[in-house]
């Protein structure tokens, strides 16, 4: 099948994000073009939702822009379902004075979605989508292009650098990092616009018929008690949406950002707090690296000249605007590339080689703690550091950076086997963490498994060659007095 992109004139979207899904046509009798929005969620510095509009301005048709909840998505629980039906009201409400036609659909019993895209398609003049392959969305990409009667294309906006640019599997960032430093000056040019733009009117009868049958109330949490969701998981005080994305960003980047090499210390922490953003496509990659560079007085003269795969000292920024760029690029494209070349991507399998060898020589090495997954779940270990850990997981949707890994180390310690290890922590991720079900939740996960990582020694129980990590170490090095004060509070 020829994945070649169709011209569109005037268009500023690169190519090589472009891929073609179907070999179906551009229908000459459509009534409009549709953009069935998966991943960006946002309007703001969308390439998919750019190139849609480009479509429209060309064919002179209106946009229908999709935005559809489903019930039935593995780990649905009212914290994903608020975040999503918060970014879900965003949209509607940046696109609202445009022309487009924003369609929220959100499930109220399972199935009762299907047939929606079928129905919006069958009078298009073709569908955009987005290619992010993240979680069951290139699975259910892949099957609406074998239905769909027009030509479907999905515009690749995961990082600064097109995913085609190259589909080598890096094994380790060193490599990716000096494969960056050479290929990305050329892309940093190719900048989303920051709006969609005007766009072609649609009559008010559009679609009618669509909308009659496929009824669906405004997106808000007030919906969640009636759907059929994990109600245990709770629903969490941060919002989701573009606006408190942007808003995130400009914190950070104020307050934040000269501090983030110090990130490690939990007392005082200086995350970003975009990872859910990003991974629910509130805010774009190029967004955040335009604010970081604004803020350092950046231009891409102060590039190195070199591509010596250091982590710092190439971006001629600060050393926290360094530390920070080296994880939402590097590491970040790191767990995209892996996510769209390696088959099989979240399993044990993936590990390398030499991972699994170890840890299968030491699997029937003797615990001195052994915990069910229910136990892992609640938090009840004799370890008080990991407790606080697993209980900021569960009820904040988050984990400190340096105790996550942390986190991970003792699972693989503390259950019967290194697959066993493996299924606890995605399960208990991909549960609670607002930005799990993501491929740098894969690349974290395992690298605490030796994926990304080199053979260490001297070798160990359990562990074998894999990197070992301890609390012991961790409260030497750390300031936890108040995040572990916190966490006693949390479980009062």
């Amino acid at each position: 099948m020829s994945t070649e992109p169709l011209r569109v004139p005037h268009s500023a979207v690169p190519t090589n994000r472009i891929r073609l899904l179907n070999e179906r046509p551009v229908s000459s009798g459509g009534t409009h073009v549709l953009y069935w929005m998966t991943a960006y969620r946002r309007t703001q510095s969308n390439f998919a939702l750019q190139r849609a509009g480009d479509w429209a301005r060309h064919l002179g048709l209106p946009l229908v822009v999709l935005s559809a909840l489903r019930l039935d998505y593995p780990w649905a629980s009212d914290r994903t379902h608020a975040f999503i039906l918060d970014s879900m009201a965003d949209v509607a409400g940046a696109l609202g004075q445009s022309n487009a036609v924003v369609l929220n659909y959100v499930e109220a019993e399972r199935g009762g979605g299907k047939g929606l895209l079928a129905a919006l398609a069958a009078d298009a003049a073709l569908v955009v989508g987005d290619d992010a392959p993240v979680f069951f969305l290139p699975a259910m990409s892949k099957a609406a292009a074998e239905r769909l009667p027009v030509t479907f294309e999905v515009v690749d906006h995961n990082g600064l650098l097109p995913l085609a640019a190259t589909d080598r599997v890096f094994n380790r960032a060193f490599d990716l990092r000096r494969f960056l430093q050479k290929e990305l000056p050329q892309h940093l040019d190719e900048t989303p616009a920051i709006a969609p733009g005007e766009l072609p009117p649609a009559p008010s009868d559009l679609l009618q018929s669509v909308h009659d049958r496929w009824a669906s109330p405004p997106p808000e949490s007030s919906l969640l008690p009636s759907l059929a969701l994990d109600h245990s998981v709770a629903a969490l005080p941060k919002k989701g949406g573009e606006k408190e994305a942007i808003a995130t960003l400009q914190r950070f980047v104020g307050r934040g950002l000269d501090r983030y090499a110090e990130r490690n210390h939990p007392d005082d922490d200086v995350a970003s707090g975009l990872s859910p953003y990003l991974h629910f496509g509130n805010i774009s990659v190029h967004e955040v690296f335009r604010a970081v560079a604004d803020a350092e007085g950046w231009t891409p003269a102060d590039l190195a000249d070199t591509s010596s795969g250091a982590r710092s000292g190439w971006w001629g920024m600060g050393e926290g605007a360094e530390s920070f760029l080296d994880q939402i690029v590097t590491w970040r494209e790191l767990g995209y590339r892996a996510a769209r070349y390696v088959p099989d991507n979240g399993s044990y399998d993936a590990l390398p080689n030499w991972a699994k060898a170890t840890l299968a020589e030491h699997s029937a090495d003797v615990r001195e703690y052994v915990y069910s997954q229910a136990q892992l779940e609640a938090g009840e270990t004799h370890d008080d550091l990991w407790n606080a850990a697993q209980r900021q997981l569960r009820e904040e949707g988050a984990i400190h950076n340096y105790l996550r890994m942390l986190w991970g180390k003792k699972i693989l310690e503390w259950t019967g086997s290194p697959e066993e290890a493996h299924d606890t922590m995605f399960a208990l991720n991909d549960r609670y963490a607002l930005d799990g079900r993501d491929p740098n939740s894969i690349s974290g996960i395992h690298w605490v498994l030796g994926r990304y990582d080199r053979a260490w020694g001297p070798e160990r129980p359990i562990f074998g060659k894999v990197r070992y990590m301890s609390s012991e170490s961790a409260r030497r090095k750390l300031r936890l007095t108040e995040y572990l004060g916190q966490s006693k509070m949390l479980n009062t």
